[in-house]
């Protein structure tokens, strides 16, 4: 996952999270990726940040108002 955060080309709040952050193991290449992308916010903890929008790795970036930079 973290390689995809790398390949964004913008910084992701420090506040999104997601359920394979939590956990680790190794990927496994027999098995295809499910492209289950759940992700929420650690300040609201719902899918929707502080200002109503939807979370994602695309759309949490420096521009929205809620962005937390990481420390």
């Amino acid at each position: 996952m973290y390689h995809r955060l790398q390949n964004l080309g913008h910084e992701v709040c420090n506040c999104v999270r997601w359920k394979s952050q939590f956990y680790q193991s190794e990927r496994d290449p027999t098995v295809p990726p499910s492209n289950d992308d759940n992700y929420w916010c650690a300040l609201t903890q719902r899918i929707l940040g502080p200002d109503g929008q939807l979370v994602g790795l695309d759309s949490c970036k420096p521009d929205r108002t809620c962005f937390k930079e990481a420390f």
